[in-house]
């Protein structure tokens, strides 16, 4: 299977000395939907934000066969859609229309290829009759499905995740489930829902202190309790 994300020997240190990620290898094939688990401080956003080169570590990763440095973070953020947990950190515009066409105008697009982008992406998030919304308005589950369509817009290979359902009622956490298993992309998943793991991705992978301590079968390695236990998962 292609290999849709290659990260070798990656590590990270904050400018305050903080070690956030230690040699970090990892490959996710086309189509996987994979979550990363662990508890707070174990490194899981600091990787995520690695992917599209908000954070620039030590190490090598490659998206889609392109290397993350400067000269391909244009192509490299196009094929990765990231998903904040707030999503009051993805929109800023006055209307959902604006939010959801920012990446397509950003790729110069024309008007009509604009329209069209933010059509197919509120489509896909059930988000139909909400352009001229006011993303403000909306309740945290709209606010989500609505962050998503923003990165659609922009038809990426990989959607990465930073606890999408953190925040959500249940009604809206099932909704969002629901859509995220009917979503084609490769998905790389940050989140402390064991749930949602075991709902969404058949792969799970293990962060303590910045290094992958597990890799293997969701189904497997939920039912190793003490191993839960031991990085701090219920």
């Amino acid at each position: 299977m292609e290999h849709l994300i290659t990260i070798e020997n990656l590590s990270f240190q904050y400018p305050d000395g903080k070690k956030a990620l230690a040699g970090v290898n990892l490959s996710i094939s086309a189509g996987e939907k994979v979550a990363i688990v662990g508890a707070n401080g174990a490194g899981k956003s600091t990787l995520l934000l690695q992917l599209n080169g908000v954070y620039a570590g030590k190490g090598v990763i490659r998206i889609a066969g392109l290397e993350c440095i400067k000269k391909n973070l244009d192509q490299i953020r196009a094929n990765v859609g990231l998903v904040f947990q707030n999503p009051d950190d993805q929109l800023f515009s006055v209307t959902v229309f604006d939010d959801v066409a920012y990446g397509p105008r950003y790729q110069g697009l024309s008007k009509l290829e604009v329209e069209q982008k933010v059509k197919m992406a509120l489509s896909a998030v059930q988000m139909e009759g909400y352009a001229e919304r006011n993303p403000y308005h909306l309740s945290g589950g709209e606010k989500k499905r609505i962050s998503i369509a923003t990165v659609l817009s922009m038809e990426p290979k990989i959607l990465v995740f930073d606890e999408p359902t953190a925040g959500l009622d249940p009604r809206a956490r099932r909704e969002l489930l629901e859509l995220l298993e009917g979503l084609p992309q490769t998905m790389l998943i940050a989140t402390h829902d064991l749930g949602l793991v075991e709902q969404l991705t058949p792969r799970m992978i293990i962060m303590n202190n910045g290094s992958i301590v597990a890799d293997g079968s969701s189904k497997t390695l939920l039912e190793d309790k003490t191993l839960l236990l031991a990085y701090g998962l219920k």
